[in-house]
Parts: structure tokens; C-alpha cells; sequence
């Protein structure tokens, strides 16, 4: 039986974050609701151990949660997660998982797959930063606006390791500073306005 085939046109959301930032995922997938016609994606760094965020969130969602497989069809209303040690990249509506390019030192699986979303993704991007050590996603910011996408950080008063939203903020490339709940409420006003637009 064939897959009915979904444009690939709907906006895409991708929070990055690491540490602290399961607090950030709860208080956004609460505050969402479950037909936006958004996917999302949470890439979430985890150095050396397995990643639960798909058995944790299910809980604050009714959207289905899965863990990214090769190939895996990217569609709206969906929560996909990151596996650990690989880069996630999208091509021709699916994702694709690559051995980690940088296995040492701080981690830039958030810049890697937003950058590949500003070259292989045809809906609109929205970028959210969230607590997390270091400074991943920052570098990819300038590109998510020049695809005319929209970028938004955790006020960094509200994320338990400020380092990335600070790091994003300081980018110069940030649209938004908010707390999760406010995010939220972004994500959802954006994605009315891209309905409404198609």
C-alpha cells in the first residue's frame, strides 16, 4: 500500500538545546496544541548516554512522539526527536542520520540541521534556542533569517543553563526572547498566519 504523499511545504519548528532543557520541551509541547500543521523537531544533545525524550514527552503531547530513523517521512503535527551521536539532516521531505562530524569537544548537532533545513526545506523555519551549555544553533541563526525564517530564544533567566540562548542572543540574529509558555504562544500565532497565507 502506497503512503499518501504530504506536501512539503508546512513550516517546520526546531528546538535545540541540551542541558536544562527537558524543562523548556515540557512547558512548549503543554502549551501547544496538537493541529497546528507543524512538525517538530527536538534536537537535544546527549554526549554519551540514550536519549528518553521519546518516552518522556508523550506525556506532554498528544501529538505522536518518535525517534528518528533513517529515512523516516517528516510530517506535521508530529514531535520527532534526535538520536544520540549523529547528525540529522533532511532531504527530499525525510531526515537523514549521519555518523556525529564533531564527536569531541562542543557539540553542533543543532547548527548542522538547521543549516541543512535552510538548503532542503521548502515551508517555513522556525528556530527555538533553549537551555544548554555552550553556544550549538547560534552559527546557523544568520541562515534560518535569510531564508526568511523566524528565531527565537529562551530568556536566558528562565533556562537553567543559559549558555545557548545567550549564545544565540548574542548572534544578533534572534527574533524573539521568551520564556517557554511565550514561545509557545509564537509558534502557534506563526503558524495561523502561515495557514492563512497558503
Amino acid at each position: 500500500m502506497k503512503k499518501k504523499s504530504i506536501a512539503k511545504d508546512f513550516p517546520i519548528v526546531c528546538i535545540g538545546g541540551s542541558a536544562g532543557g527537558l524543562d523548556a520541551y515540557t512547558l512548549l509541547l503543554k502549551n501547544l496544541p496538537s493541529n497546528m500543521g507543524v512538525a517538530i523537531v527536538i534536537v537535544n544533545y546527549l554526549r554519551n548516554v540514550a536519549t528518553t525524550l521519546h518516552e518522556i514527552l508523550p506525556s506532554y503531547t498528544d501529538m505522536p512522539v518518535e525517534l528518528i530513523t533513517e529515512k523516516l517521512d517528516i510530517e506535521p503535527n508530529h514531535v520527532f526527536i534526535i538520536p544520540e551521536k549523529k547528525d540529522l539532516h533532511v532531504l527530499n521531505g525525510e531526515f537523514r542520520l549521519k555518523p556525529i562530524s564533531k564527536p569531541w569537544g562542543w557539540p553542533d548537532v543543532i547548527t548542522v540541521f538547521m543549516k541543512s533545513l535552510t538548503k532542503n526545506w521548502d515551508g517555513k523555519l522556525i528556530a527555538v534556542i533553549v537551555s544548554g551549555y555552550d553556544g550549538d544553533g547560534a552559527d546557523a541563526l544568520s541562515s534560518i533569517k535569510e531564508v526568511g525564517g523566524i528565531t527565537i530564544a529562551q530568556k536566558p533567566n528562565t533556562a537553567k543553563q543559559p549558555d545557548m540562548p545567550e549564545s544565540a542572543i548574542a548572534s544578533g540574529y534572534i527574533d524573539f526572547v521568551l520564556a517557554p509558555e511565550k514561545i509557545a504562544q509564537e509558534i502557534v500565532r506563526i503558524a495561523r498566519t502561515e495557514s492563512v497565507s497558503k
